[in-house]
C-alpha cells in the first residue's frame, strides 16, 4: 500500500535487462515504488532461499525491517515457472547488493 492507502505495484527485473537479464517472469519480482527503488540500488536482496536481506548500507534499517512480512522470505509465485530463478538471484547479491 502507498502511503496514500492505494495499492501500488511495480515489476522489477532481478537480473536487469541492460545487464544481459531476460524478460521473463521468473526474472521478475512485484514490489511496491519504495522496494523496487531499494532492491534496484542493492539496499536489498535475498538469499539462495529467498529469504529478505537488508543492507547495512541502509539509513534507517528499523524502517526496512518493518516493510519486510512476517515470515522474512519473498511471497514467491505457487508455479515454480514463474519462481525467481537461483541465477538471477545470486547474480543480484553479487553484483548489486550491498554488503
Amino acid at each position: 500500500m502507498n502511503g496514500g492507502g492505494r495499492a501500488e505495484v511495480e515489476a522489477a527485473h532481478i537480473r536487469p535487462v541492460e545487464h544481459d537479464g531476460p524478460d521473463i517472469v521468473s526474472n521478475g519480482l512485484a514490489l511496491s515504488g519504495t522496494a523496487h527503488w531499494m532492491f534496484d540500488r542493492g539496499l536489498v536482496g535475498f538469499a539462495d532461499d529467498l529469504s529478505i536481506l537488508v543492507s547495512r548500507h541502509s539509513n534507517d534499517l528499523n524502517a526496512v525491517t518493518a516493510m519486510i512480512n512476517s515470515s522474512g522470505k519473498l511471497l514467491s509465485p505457487e508455479r515454480p515457472a514463474n519462481r525467481p530463478r537461483t541465477e538471477f538471484v545470486t547474480w543480484h547479491r553479487e553484483n548489486c547488493f550491498k554488503h
